[in-house]
């Protein structure tokens, strides 16, 4: 063994020897080190970090889902759909491109957030909400919409490292509420998002006395939900620079040698020889696909990520479409107050009830959980389309909440495993690993669940799941997947040490 190396793994020893004790050794001018002493100093939840969590991750959310509401009426204005039918297919590769976009770039913003921070990823990821988001509601043809689209999900790399920053910030027995908030904000944007598309769209048509059709508003009529987000996205991105680093960045040379080696156990004999021990820890070695605990939560993760989106776009589809295709003929206003119910009842679920469930059931059985409810409550929704009047508009939005609150149980417990299986070097690169896979699920999602709408709608008088039956069929089978998958021998949980 190399004499400079020696020095190194003793001190690498020491250091281990220190933790053991409870002794923690903090480097000057290291943030991470910062946030670790402000994490032993304080058994209070860092309420303040999470509310700064909160904003950013709903800044990162309300882009994808807002469009929902109106997107049937902005391809149907784009005249680019030749038959009624086929809107929804086109509108699906819209919902797609984001996705899609997203998908090719999350492993390198993943690394990016550990080499270079949490924190410059997300200023990035809010400023380009800003511009390209804005830039959507401005769009004047099919393409255009498509492509600003397409740069929002590629430059908008928030989410893995806002999923690393939320474990980071605070101490492991609020790990789980640091997820919760990430997906309760999440879920939340992606309701209140449609809620507000689907009030803010078409201004000029619903509040003549405020818009006229000759101004900005009246001439981009999907202008102002855009333009409303990004201005949130304006307020996150201020936000940004006030949120403390949690990345450990050390001095070059030693630091970075120690730092590589720990993740193991060191042992001297009398010539002052040191034994590695391997870990299984070490960064620069271990290869995250092959930490099948990671993977496994991931790969079931996308499963049911797949439903969410393909649900997602098919509910607000399927609301507006017409009574005589299966669906409900709502206006967009209509989707936006059940989205709006919805965003509501999940918040007070997420930070009331997850939390003690998690505890009480571990994050595996509430998600085992979640799907055996989702499969008959989906099996319901083709009956709901015949009701009328109040009880329609009770029993969706009862059926909704429901939908929605057992889809981020299933979220949240799975970003609690996959956040456990790693250390915290290499967070960034599993959640891009994690963000690049959902992103795939999730661009399969829109342009899968509008083609299979289209479809449904065009066999209503089949003897087999006529309609939006089969729609609601297929749910219920990728649901089943997802379900199944969450058993040995496949799941692997994570070990606690990690």
């Amino acid at each position: 063994m190399a004499e400079n190396t020696v020095p190194l793994l003793k001190t690498v020893k020491r250091e281990y020897e220190e933790e053991e004790e409870g002794k923690i050794r903090y480097h000057e001018n290291c943030p991470g080190c910062d946030v670790e002493k402000f994490k032993q100093s304080s058994n209070a939840i860092p309420l303040k970090h999470f509310i700064f969590v909160w904003i950013i991750t709903l800044c990162a959310a309300l882009p994808i889902s807002s469009l929902f509401p109106f997107l049937y009426f902005m391809i149907r204005d784009f005249h680019i759909a030749k038959r009624e039918e086929d809107i929804s297919y086109y509108a699906g590769y819209v919902g797609s491109s984001f996705m899609l976009g997203r998908a090719l770039t999350s492993i390198l913003w993943g690394v990016a957030a550990d080499k270079y921070g949490r924190k410059p990823v997300i200023i990035i990821g809010t400023v380009s909400v800003v511009i390209f988001n804005t830039l959507f509601g401005l769009s004047v043809n099919f393409w255009m919409a498509v492509t600003t689209r397409f740069l929002l999900g590629s430059l908008c790399g928030i989410l893995g490292p806002m999923r690393a920053y939320a474990s980071e910030i605070c101490r492991k027995e609020y790990q789980a509420l640091g997820m919760s908030v990430i997906s309760t904000s999440w879920g939340i944007g992606l309701v209140i998002g449609p809620a507000v598309g689907g009030f803010l769209a078409q201004p000029a048509e619903k509040y003549p006395h405020i818009f006229s059709k000759e101004s900005l508003f009246g001439r981009f009529p999907y202008f102002l939900p855009c333009l409303s987000i990004s201005v949130v996205a304006l307020v996150a991105s201020v936000i940004s620079c006030w949120l403390p680093e949690t990345l450990h960045i050390h001095s070059a040379g030693q630091d970075d040698t120690i730092a590589a080696l720990k993740g193991r156990v060191y042992e001297t004999n009398e010539s002052d020889e040191i034994k590695i021990l391997d870990r299984g820890l070490l960064a620069t070695q271990w290869s995250l696909l092959k930490n099948w605990p990671l993977m496994s939560s991931i790969i079931v993760y996308c499963i049911f990520q797949l439903h969410d989106m393909a649900y997602s776009e098919i509910f607000s589809l399927w609301a507006v479409s017409p009574k005589k295709y299966g669906g409900l003929s709502y206006t967009t206003t209509d989707v936006g107050e059940v989205l709006s119910v919805t965003g509501f009842s999940m918040l007070l679920f997420q930070l009331f009830l997850y939390p003690w469930a998690e505890r009480v059931l571990g994050p595996i059985m509430v998600s085992r959980i979640g799907a055996v409810l989702t499969i008959p409550l989906l099996s319901s929704y083709p009956f709901i389309a015949r009701l009328c009047g109040t009880i329609l508009s009770l029993v969706l939005n009862c059926a909704s909440m429901l939908k929605n609150v057992l889809s981020i149980s299933i979220t949240t417990g799975f970003l609690v495993m996959q956040n456990r299986a790693v250390p915290q070097e290499q967070r960034g690169a599993a959640n891009g690993i994690s963000m690049t896979a959902m992103s795939l699920s999730k661009a399969v999602g829109p342009a899968a669940g509008g083609a299979l709408l289209s479809w449904a709608q065009r066999r209503q008088n089949s003897n087999f799941l006529p309609g939006v039956h089969m729609v609601f069929f297929i749910l219920n089978v990728v649901e089943f997947i997802g379900m199944i998958m969450t058993f040995k021998p496949f799941l692997a949980l994570p070990e606690e040490k990690l």
